[in-house]
């Protein structure tokens, strides 16, 4: 088989992206610039990711444009106050979320605590009604295959749309490695469910390295 070129890796990849800002100054000025710029003459982003009180604002920005507008919850700790993050995801998807990126509460699933991971997950894929639900994993935390792979498990089990790498709010963030165990639990999940590689994915190679696995 011959080895997709370059710009193949770039189109593909620049349809998966989630063009995002979730910096700590993120501001409605760097909110229009963002909603600008995901429509390209390459083609159109996959979303726009911004904090919960962007939704709206980006939704307006973006129009009749079909690129969803997606928001993070329990981000970037994972927590575990299932209530908090279920009002804070109801009220995105009300303001117009398409998609909700759901950090696991990881620290306690490490811990051995899986019933706590599993509540939220549920909890939370119960309050996105017909909206995506992507559920950060934070591999880089995690570190072990067989705690990545027991993590992305659970999150299939409890409903999870798409299996998310990381924050990108850690020291370590997407590998190969990781989401390569993350592919082999949606292999045997059941159900069609996608991956998202996020953090230092940067280059065209970088991207290579995930779209090939």
């Amino acid at each position: 088989m011959t080895a997709a070129t370059d710009a193949e890796i770039a189109a593909r990849a620049l349809a998966c992206l989630d063009l995002t800002d979730l910096t700590d100054g993120c501001n409605e000025r760097a909110i229009e610039t963002l909603c600008a710029r995901a429509h390209t003459p390459k083609g159109d982003v996959a979303a726009v990711c911004v904090w919960p009180r962007f939704v709206a604002l980006s939704k307006e920005r973006l129009g009749a444009q079909r690129i969803a507008v997606a928001t993070v919850v329990n981000f970037p700790a994972g927590g575990e106050r299932v209530a908090e993050v279920v009002a804070e995801t109801e009220q995105a998807v009300a303001d117009g979320a398409g998609e909700i990126d759901l950090v696991l509460p990881y620290r306690a699933f490490a811990e051995g605590r899986a019933d706590v991971a599993g509540r939220m997950v549920d909890a939370v894929r119960n309050a996105c009604g017909g909206s995506l639900l992507k559920v950060i994993l934070e591999t880089g935390m995690l570190r072990e295959k067989g705690l990545i792979r027991r993590a992305a498990d659970l999150a299939i089990a409890e409903g999870a749309d798409f299996l998310k790498t990381s924050t990108g709010k850690v020291e370590v963030n997407a590998t190969p490695e990781a989401a390569s165990v993350m592919l082999d639990a949606i292999a045997t999940g059941g159900r069609p469910v996608g991956l998202k590689a996020a953090g230092g994915i940067r280059s065209v190679a970088d991207a290579r390295a995930y779209i090939e696995l």
